[in-house]
Formats: structure tokens, C-alpha cells, sequence
């Protein structure tokens, strides 16, 4: 299904992964972000990162401008439990909020959406990659597809519940998000022409933002 549907980020691919440090190509697409694209490394922020990944998390953690919380609702080592569709936390709580290959597996993705948009402050911004096939034009999803089996069939992974196609921006603006698309193949600093990184050509950023704002991170 994944090769079929041409997903995005779903799978395996060639160099995907650091031999030395491990990082996967869409963690290294987001640390070049980050550090290229943001002022999230020389400013005050309050960062929350969702089902984090290891590489990018011990940059963070080394990072004293930082006050850094980590969650996710199966993995033990996180600060926190947390369940995007349902989180405990006040409004416009939060700077920044990465959220990397998490939403195709919550069920009700656009309560998840609508929470993570509420717990941002105003002028705050977030990352937010799903894998997703640019052959469709709507996202597929079928409440009735419910073993690993089925899911793994219809979706390309046993604990996916839907594929991510173009309107996947679309979803995002529906709960408020100011939404950007990067395509870091225009930019020399993220290694264009060897792709020294070793980045998914096809895979772009999602950089979304809640506005109205007068202050930016």
C-alpha cells in the first residue's frame, strides 16, 4: 500500500537512516528547520514535542533557552502522558509544538487538531508532519477498519487509520492554523544539490501558525 499510494514518509527508503546517530530523513528535515528557517534556538520558548524522537530530543534538551516538555500516551519515558484528542492543559499554554508522525494514528484527528491549535499561544507556531500520498485528493479513512491486520492492509501500517492526501492543509485550516508548506529543495543550506543529508526529496514541511499575532517565535 505504501509504494502503491506513493505515502509520503510512510516505509522504507535509501538513507533514511543515520548509521551514526540514527535520525530518521524527517528528523533531520526538521532540525534544518529549525535551524535555518526559526529563532527557535536563540529566543525563550516554551516547547512542547509530542512522541519524541531521540535525535532531536537531546538537541532540545541541551538547549538552556528552552523550558521543554515531552508527551506521548504509550511511551514511559516521556515527562508526560498525554492524549492529543483530549489534553490536559490550559489554552495558549504553549511557544512552539513539533508533532512529527503522530496524527495518522489518533482517531479523531481533527479533535487533536482543534487541541493542539487551543494550547498554542497567540503568534505561536508549530510543525506538524503526517505521511501522506499526493495521489489522492481527499484523505482515506474508514472508522470500520479496526484489527492491525486490516489496517496494515488498507492503511500501509497496523496501527495507522487513514491516509493523508492533499486536502491534508486543508483539515489544518479548518481549525484555524495559518498553514505553510516549505519545499526545502529551493534552499542550499538544507543540502539541494548532494542532498548531503540525506533528506526525502518529496517530503515538505508543514510549519502552521496561530494568528492574529504581534509576536513571533
Amino acid at each position: 500500500m505504501l509504494k502503491e499510494k506513493k505515502i509520503i514518509g510512510g516505509g522504507y527508503r535509501l538513507n533514511f537512516k543515520c548509521p551514526c546517530c540514527g535520525s530518521l530523513d524527517r528528523d533531520r528535515l526538521i532540525y534544518l528547520y529549525l535551524l535555518y528557517k526559526t529563532e527557535l534556538f536563540n529566543k525563550s520558548v516554551k516547547l512542547l514535542h509530542v512522541a519524541p524522537e531521540i535525535s532531536l530530543s537531546k538537541k532540545f534538551q541541551a538547549c538552556k533557552n528552552l523550558d521543554y516538555l515531552t508527551a506521548d500516551l504509550y511511551n514511559p519515558s516521556v515527562m508526560v502522558k498525554m492524549d492529543i484528542a483530549n489534553i490536559q492543559y490550559p489554552d495558549t499554554l504553549f511557544d512552539v509544538i513539533i508533532c512529527n508522525h503522530v496524527l495518522e494514528h489518533v482517531v479523531d484527528d481533527r479533535k487533536a487538531m482543534s487541541e493542539l491549535y487551543r494550547i498554542l499561544k497567540w503568534g505561536g507556531w508549530a510543525i506538524l508532519q503526517v505521511p501522506l500520498s499526493l495521489q489522492l485528493h481527499e484523505t482515506y479513512e474508514d472508522q470500520n477498519i479496526t484489527t492491525p491486520r486490516e489496517r496494515e492492509r488498507v492503511f500501509g501500517q497496523n496501527d495507522h487509520v487513514r491516509i493523508y492526501a492533499k486536502d491534508y492543509r486543508h483539515r489544518l485550516e479548518k481549525v484555524g492554523f495559518k498553514v505553510e508548506e516549505f519545499n526545502w529543495n529551493s534552499d542550499e543550506r538544507f543540502g539541494r544539490l548532494k542532498n548531503q543529508f540525506g533528506l526525502n526529496k518529496e517530503e515538505y514541511i508543514y510549519f502552521v501558525s496561530k494568528l492574529p499575532t504581534t509576536q513571533s517565535f
